[in-house]
């Protein structure tokens, strides 16, 4: 049976974050937690802990999956593990972005939030 992606919402932010990340490219790690930083202007820090907990989990749930491609060995370590968004992933990731522009509708309706970012 199918799991459909709406089933898996609302996302943990920290997750959406990660899907977030790995939409361009497949990263480890420390590479998603500075992505994040990045793309938030420092607004969100993921700790390694959390990092790590919502990877296990979005490998259990097939959101993610570690990649066996890998950089050249000039700019490659061993001990990294490379992860990549599945297409289910990408999914839940455009399900969980939809839930949220559509969120933002009502707030802006009852004047929670500027009409333009």
């Amino acid at each position: 049976m199918q799991i459909k992606p709406e089933a898996l919402l609302p996302l943990q932010p920290a997750a959406f974050h990660i899907l977030v990340a790995l939409c361009g490219q497949d990263l480890h790690g420390y590479a998603i937690m500075q992505e994040v930083v990045a793309r938030t202007h420092g607004g969100v820090r993921l700790t390694a802990a959390t990092l790590y907990r919502s990877v296990q989990r979005m490998l259990d749930q097939k959101l993610i999956v570690e990649s066996d491609d890998r950089p050249s060995p000039e700019h490659d370590d061993e001990r990294r593990r490379y992860y990549r968004i599945t297409p289910f992933g990408r999914s839940v990731a455009k399900a969980e972005a939809r839930r949220l522009a559509q969120m933002l509708t009502l707030a802006r309706a009852k004047g929670l939030a500027p009409g333009k970012l």
